[in-house]
């Protein structure tokens, strides 16, 4: 009695290796490659992890940034304009609830 196995169900491995264009051509970023096994639960659910890994190495948000450039100035007050944010967050949410 011989056995095949189904292709479809077979496990497979999706790497993704996280490469992008940095402003100066030489600042290249260098990160680990995400690798997802896509096993019983199917190709959807394997597209949700790798998307998930990407979030928590933080690859959407650099892509994100490094879309456009942004000169130092603005990059300064964009940055002070974050904290003054967080800060106001934080001493509403602190005079709510004790």
């Amino acid at each position: 009695m011989t056995t095949t196995s189904n292709p479809l169900t077979a496990p497979v491995t999706v790497t993704a290796t996280p490469t992008s264009t940095a402003i100066n051509p030489g600042d290249a970023v260098v990160c680990k490659p995400l690798e997802v096994t896509v096993g019983d639960k199917g190709i959807e659910r394997a597209i949700k992890n790798l998307k998930r890994k990407m979030a928590a190495e933080g690859v959407l948000r650099e892509l994100k940034r490094r879309r456009h450039y942004m000169k130092p100035s603005i990059k300064k007050r964009k940055k002070a304009s974050e904290a003054a944010r967080r800060r106001r967050k934080r001493t509403r949410t602190e005079g709510v609830a004790p």
